[in-house]
């Protein structure tokens, strides 16, 4: 069996970056063969774009560096369970797997928001295959949005 811990602590690392860059706690990576070959963090404050999520700017610099062919070998590992958008960006680039450490149930306990939509029912829709592994370190990422959240929606 693959250990994906390695991997979902550095999407954890990328999602207190992303925290400390001003924006949302959010990290993805894209894994090949074992090696991380792309890194991304959320940017929806500084990029001012709602849509900078984590997953969507790792999958737009994905797309343009790597074909679907290629992306169908890679896993995208991601510090919290992508949303429905991210689900379907991640669909739609043809990666094969997705590995995410906190659930979308979990954040939407801490934070309260969130569409509550399983990444597992967006991919399971499509013609493709997309493998989803998760939740793993659940506590681990759910640290790193109960630091943030409470914070940020003015509950703390």
């Amino acid at each position: 069996m693959e250990n994906h811990e390695p991997f979902l602590r550095e999407a954890i690392a990328l999602s207190r970056s992303a925290v400390e860059n001003g924006d949302e706690p959010f990290g993805s990576l894209l894994v090949k063969d074992g090696e991380v070959i792309l890194r991304a963090e959320n940017s929806v404050f500084t990029g001012h774009d709602m849509t900078n999520h984590a997953e969507m700017n790792l999958v737009k610099l994905a797309a343009q560096h790597y074909d679907t062919a290629f992306l169908a070998d890679c896993t995208l590992y991601t510090s919290t369970e992508p949303c429905a958008m991210c689900s379907g960006a991640i669909y739609w680039s043809g990666i094969g797997r997705m590995v995410f450490a906190c659930s979308e149930a979990r954040l939407g306990e801490i934070a309260g928001i969130g569409l509550n939509v399983p990444s597992r029912a967006v991919l399971q829709t499509g013609a493709r295959i997309v493998t989803v592994v998760g939740p793993n370190l659940e506590d681990e990422a759910a640290a790193v949005h109960q630091e943030f959240w409470p914070k940020h929606l003015g509950k703390a």
